[in-house]
C-alpha cells in the first residue's frame, strides 16, 4: 500500500468490540492464562504483551506504523527523541568504542558525545557538514557507528546520505541517521544505506505540540539490542503518547504537504528582504546542497534558517517585535515557531564553537506552520521593518 494508505490503515489486532480505531491500552501489565502462558511469554516463546515497559498494543501500532513508512525490519518507541538517541548508543557502543559524527547535530546529542560518553570511554571524531570528504580519515579500528542529521538543526544543512551509506558500508560501520527534519513522508534514509533511523515524534510526527515521543527503526539485528537495553532500563513511551502519535501519522501526508508549500513562500520572501543577509531552505536554489536535498528529499521540510542584518542585538528585537509566529524551542507544530538560537538555545556556547556548526549571531530558525501564509509572511515582515 502506499505512504498515506499505510498511515490508515495499519492497526493491530481489533478486540471482540470490533472497534474502528485502536483503543487506548492504559494498563501497566497484561495477565496470562495460566503458569503454562506466563512461563512461555517471559521465555519468549511467544509473541504477547507482558508489560507496558516492554510493549504495548498501541506503541505496537504507533511502531509497525513508523516501520512501513521508513522501510525497516523492526523498531522500538521512547519516551522522547532524546531517550531514543542516548539509548541507541547506549545499546550498540563498548568501553573503547568510537563515532564519527557529523559536527552539526542537535545540542543535547552534542552534549551526550562529549560529557557523557566519554564517562564510558566513547569517544566522538566530527566533521563538518562541507566537508564530507574528510569522513574516512576519522575512521579508527575501534570506530562502531556513523551518525549525522539531515537537514541539520539548527542550520538546514543537507548531508549526502547516499555517500555516507557508501563509506558506512566499506568501513563496516553502523550508519546512524536523524531523520527528525525530514519525517518519514519526506526522506527514507535506510533506501540509501542507513542501519538505524532516529525521530523525535515531538515534532512534525506530533505536529501539535501536545505529546513527547521518540523512535528509532531499521535492521531487527540492531533494534534486538536496542530493546533489551531499554527494557531493563525504562525509556518506554506511554501508551497514551504513543495512540496520540499513531493518530497523528494518519495526517502526516497532508500536514507535511502544507507545511512546506508555506515554507517555500516563506523562504522565497526572505531572500528578497533588504534585512536578511542570506536565506537557508533545502529546496532554494541558493542553498550550498540544493541538488542533493532534490535527490533524496520529496520536498524542503519545513525548517527555514536565515541572517538577520545586525547581529545577537538585531536577533533579539525581531523576536520582541513578532506579534503572531510563537517564541518557543519547538518546531514541526502547526504553530509557526521562531527562534534565535545565539541568544536562547545556544547562548552557552562561545560565538567560536556556534560559527563552527554555522550558527551566525543573527542566525534566525523559522518553523513554518499551518497558518495561512501571507499572515506568516506579514508577521515576519513587520518585525524585520
Amino acid at each position: 500500500m502506499n505512504f498515506e494508505t499505510e498511515a490508515i490503515r495499519t492497526q493491530v489486532e481489533r478486540t471482540d468490540f470490533l472497534e474502528h480505531s485502536n483503543p487506548l491500552y492504559l494498563t501497566s501489565s497484561f495477565v496470562f492464562e495460566d503458569a503454562e502462558d506466563m512461563r512461555a511469554s517471559f521465555a519468549e516463546e511467544k509473541q504477547r504483551n507482558i508489560y507496558s515497559r516492554f510493549t504495548n498494543p498501541n506503541t505496537s501500532e504507533f511502531v509497525e506504523k513508523i516501520c512501513k513508512m521508513e522501510g525497516a525490519e523492526a523498531g522500538y518507541a521512547f519516551a522522547t527523541g532524546m531517550s531514543a538517541v542516548f539509548s541507541t548508543f547506549a545499546a550498540l557502543l563498548n568501553s573503547g568504542d568510537h563515532i564519527v559524527s557529523a559536527r552539526s547535530v542537535f545540542g543535547s546529542t552534542h552534549t551526550l558525545f562529549t560529557k557523557f560518553l566519554p564517562k564510558w570511554n566513547i569517544e566522538t571524531s566530527y566533521f563538518k557538514v562541507n566537508e564530507v570528504e574528510k569522513v574516512e580519515a576519522l575512521i579508527q579500528p575501534n570506530t562502531k557507528i556513523l551518525y549525522a542529521e539531515s537537514p541539520t538543526n539548527p542550520g538546514v544543512d543537507i548531508l549526502d546520505l547516499e555517500h555516507l551509506g557508501k563509506i558506512a558500508k566499506k568501513y563496516n560501520l553502523i550508519l546512524v541517521i536523524d531523520n527528525c527534519f525530514a519525517t518519514p513522508y519526506l526522506q527514507n534514509p535506510i533506501q540509501y544505506g542507513a542501519d538505524l533511523v532516529i525521530h523525535s515524534a515531538t515534532k512534525l510526527i506530533d505536529g501539535q505540540g501536545r505529546v513527547l515521543g521518540g523512535v528509532t527503526v531499521g535492521r531487527a539485528d540492531l533494534i534486538r539490542e536496542i530493546y533489551l537495553f531499554s527494557r531493563n532500563t525504562g525509556p518506554a513511551l506511554s501508551p497514551f503518547n504513543a495512540w496520540v502519535l499513531s493518530k497523528s501519522l494518519e495526517t502526516l501526508a497532508v500536514r507535511v504537504e502544507k507545511h512546506c508549500e508555506n515554507a517555500v513562500k516563506v523562504a522565497e520572501f526572505l531572500e528578497e528582504h533588504p534585512q536578511v543577509n542570506w536565506v537557508k531552505y533545502p529546496f532554494l536554489k541558493s542553498h550550498p546542497q540544493y541538488e542533493v536535498a532534490k535527490k533524496q528529499m520529496k520536498l524542503g521540510g519545513n525548517v527555514i534558517a536565515f541572517e538577520v542584518k545586525g547581529g545577537i542585538e538585531a536577533g533579539r528585537k525581531f523576536l520582541n517585535r513578532i506579534k503572531l509566529c510563537s517564541l518557543s524551542a519547538n518546531l514541526g507544530d502547526t504553530r509557526s515557531i521562531i527562534t534565535h538560537p545565539a541568544s536562547t538555545t545556544h547562548s552557552k556556547l562561545s560565538e567560536g564553537d556556534r560559527l563552527e556548526v554555522g550558527i551566525t549571531d543573527g542566525l534566525v530558525r523559522v518553523s513554518v506552520g499551518l497558518e495561512n501564509v501571507q499572515d506568516i509572511i506579514s508577521d515576519i515582515d513587520q518585525a524585520l521593518n
